[in-house]
């Protein structure tokens, strides 16, 4: 019989199980008995023999990951402990091992963060709406007299999922690119140089060391700030691609040969082309934020447009329903059938690097065609009552076409916005399109006017 399993308080639940994972501040929200709280009641919920489990660079997931180890093991559950990986080779050993998993990560998040992401047997995904607040309901009862007796054992799939992410070009077909790889000591630098090392690039690494206080720039590309260091070495070293990776590297982002940053739309829209042609005709998912040159993208290389909510959890839950062979976040997240229909920024790199390596071209000429229109970026907006501003601003562009698929989307013609809340804080995010970066500008501001 194991140790009893404490509750772990609804207060500390409620501040730290989000949207799609659990994140929070350690040890002041995520600690180590809360962690061993939710190992074991993610364990209960899932009810399986056996999960893997993977932790990222920082130090606080040390203690952590023992912690969510034992409460996996209280339930009477094998741990197969897979070490320091990134979350895409979480993820691809739960879809190769056919078991559930959990990363240890607060991924983009600064140094005082860490947190969990839960997935199903085959990197299924768990939220919100899919299990995770189940979970959190099990957390909260704990246990008094737990079966125990689960083991712990480690296992190496590094190679594996390599080999995985290269099977999704055609490697003799690449040619010797000059690449950056921008890692911001995140997992990047664990599993950037087993995918890259066989290839014929000529590739530098940055900040390749693994160190979770972030001692050279925040792990978080969406951020242009972030990516400084790589444009200039890529101008530098005269690159013809660079890379920037998060904190748990299943995002990236792409600086093109000028230095100049790739939106994640583009990048969408590039990988949807390249799945289509290798596929064949057939549905492809985009986010609710992502440029309208994306759809446009999709359907010019014989595909069929979905557009779905923001979210790892709602993208895979489609992409099953659908049978989507790809879909795009433009906040730098490529998920693939092929891949357990989970995401992973190292394949969208590789396929977008065989598109180059076949185009003899550029990086900024081989996007230019699906360069289209000019946007505002995410613009964030601290509200007292989100609800209350969403209306009011639907009531205003009351004559323009409205949807509610992801907070409010408005159509304004030749342009549009999208508004939605934070799932994680009392913010409104804005994205707006248009053809030019004045209309941009003129419309950015009459909307940030209205939630003031």
């Amino acid at each position: 019989m194991a140790e009893r399993v404490d509750p772990v308080p609804a207060d500390v639940l409620a501040c730290i199980v989000k949207a799609y994972d659990i994140r929070g501040r350690c040890p002041d929200e995520l600690n180590p008995a809360a962690a061993r709280g939710i190992g074991y009641a993610f364990a209960v919920w899932a009810g399986t023999a056996q999960l893997v489990m993977a932790r990222d660079m920082r130090q606080s997931g040390v203690g952590l990951a023992e912690a969510f180890a034992a409460g996996v093991q209280a339930a009477g559950t094998d741990v197969i402990d897979i070490g320091l990986a990134s979350t895409d080779l979480l993820y691809f050993a739960s879809g190769q091992l056919q078991v559930p998993g959990a990363m240890l990560t607060a991924s983009h998040n600064p140094a005082a963060y860490n947190g969990i992401k839960l997935c199903g047997p085959g990197a299924a995904p768990v939220g919100v709406g899919s299990g995770l607040d189940e979970i959190a309901k099990r957390a909260a009862q704990g246990d008094s007299s737990p079966r125990g007796g689960g083991r712990r054992s480690a296992r190496d799939l590094l190679d594996a999922f390599a080999a995985h992410v290269r099977s999704f070009v055609d490697v003799s077909a690449l040619a010797p690119l000059r690449v950056v790889a921008d890692t911001a000591n995140g997992m990047g630098g664990l599993v950037v140089p087993a995918v890259f090392g066989p290839l014929p690039f000529e590739w530098e690494l940055l900040y390749g060391e693994l160190d979770g206080t972030f001692p050279n720039h925040p792990a978080d590309p969406i951020q242009l700030e972030n990516l400084a260091d790589a444009r200039q070495r890529v101008v530098r070293t005269g690159a013809d691609v660079g890379l920037a990776f998060d904190g748990d590297a299943d995002r990236v982002f792409l600086i093109d040969e000028r230095g100049e940053a790739v939106s994640g739309s583009l990048l969408t829209s590039l990988v949807a082309q390249a799945m289509l042609a290798r596929h064949g005709p057939g549905p492809v998912l985009y986010n609710a934020i992502c440029s309208r040159a994306v759809p446009e993208a999709i359907a010019e290389a014989g595909g069929q447009p979905l557009r779905t909510r923001v979210g790892h959890s709602f993208i895979k839950a489609e992409m099953a329903r659908t049978g989507a062979v790809f879909g795009g976040e433009h906040s730098g997240h490529y998920y693939f059938a092929d891949n357990y229909r989970a995401d992973s920024g190292l394949i969208a790199a590789l396929i977008a690097l065989e598109r180059l390596s076949a185009a003899q071209v550029p990086l900024s000429e081989l996007l230019a065609p699906l360069d289209r229109y000019a946007s505002s970026g995410e613009i964030n907006t601290r509200v007292a009552d989100a609800a209350a501003v969403l209306r009011r601003v639907s009531e205003h562009f009351a004559n323009c076409p409205q949807d509610r698929l992801d907070g409010l989307t408005v159509d304004g013609g030749d342009w549009w916005f999208n508004l939605r809340p934070s799932n994680t804080e009392p913010l409104l995010r804005l994205n707006l399109e248009a053809p030019t970066a004045e209309a941009v500008a003129e419309h950015t501001d009459d909307i940030v006017a209205l939630l003031a």
